[in-house]
């Protein structure tokens, strides 16, 4: 979806000065008007915030998540709103934002919907690579930052072009299953920014056909005809003793723990995308 920016002259009928509406088109096709570019903005998207911090907005942003760690600086100085979908309106109101920047998967509707009732909120949908570099394009719009976010965009394309040879590699076209969650088991669906991070290395991905992040059962699993199981660094934290559970499951199946920022983080996360995907089609071949 393209993000739409036009600026609108105001006549100052009392002071006889133009002012200007700066006008954008989010990612819901909803439209918010700026007076002034932003000077006082909360970001409730960990990736988000991020990207924000690339772009050079140190003094622009106030507040962040719990879960915005990256990076590190922010994380410890930065006021935190709460969490991404349990958000402290007092600690909203009292930064008194003149932008928030959100998220339609990761925030609460309701709570974002009430925040705009008071503030400009710009709202991402993410399901695809060229959707996250619209929203870094928009972004870098949005806070006077266009030239650096069209620099960052056209460097992500770049480095994702060159993914080709992992996608024609003898470990292209694995039948992979990507869990988020234990207890219950929990996948990566066909509707996800993951699904396309791993049509990237080149995997099916074997839950395709379902929606969002689907229970699957240990009996399902066993019957997917899955080749490869990646377990996520996030946001469960799976390490090297869950995977002999999964191969109590799937014994013939290659499984590894994998950082879970590298395939759902959808901002300036994308740079170290490429490479890392690169080391995981190495590693996958030593598994062979």
């Amino acid at each position: 979806m393209t993000s739409l920016f036009c600026i609108h002259p105001v006549p100052g009928y009392l002071s006889g000065i133009i002012s200007y509406m700066f006008s954008f088109t989010d990612q819901m096709g909803r439209i918010l008007t700026l007076s002034h570019l932003p000077q006082r903005i909360v970001s409730l998207v960990p990736s988000q915030t991020e990207l924000l911090y690339t772009l050079g907005l140190e003094e622009e942003v106030k507040g962040i998540t719990k879960f915005c760690k990256h990076p590190d600086s922010w994380f410890r100085q930065k006021v935190r709103v709460g969490g991404t979908k349990d958000v402290h309106p007092d600690r909203v109101h009292s930064l008194q934002p003149d932008l928030i920047i959100a998220n339609k998967e990761e925030n609460d509707r309701g709570q974002v919907e009430e925040l705009a009732r008071y503030y400009p909120v710009w709202i991402s949908d993410i399901r695809t690579l060229p959707d996250a570099l619209v929203m870094i394009r928009s972004i870098g719009s949005l806070t006077g930052r266009a030239t650096a976010a069209e620099t960052l965009a056209r460097t992500i394309e770049d480095r994702f072009a060159g993914l080709a040879a992992i996608t024609t590699s003898e470990t292209s076209a694995l039948r992979t299953a990507y869990l988020i969650w234990r207890r219950p088991w929990m996948a990566a669906g066909g509707d996800t920014f993951i699904r396309e991070m791993l049509r990237y290395n080149g995997m099916i991905n074997v839950f395709q056909h379902l929606d969002r992040y689907p229970v699957i059962e240990p009996e399902t699993l066993a019957r997917s005809g899955c080749q490869c199981v990646l377990l996520s660094s996030e946001p469960y934290p799976f390490r090297e003793r869950h995977i002999r559970e999964i191969r109590e499951i799937l014994p013939d199946a290659r499984v590894l723990l994998v950082d879970g920022e590298m395939f759902s983080w959808y901002g300036s996360r994308l740079l170290e995308a490429p490479a890392y995907f690169r080391q995981l089609a190495d590693r996958l071949r030593a598994t062979t």
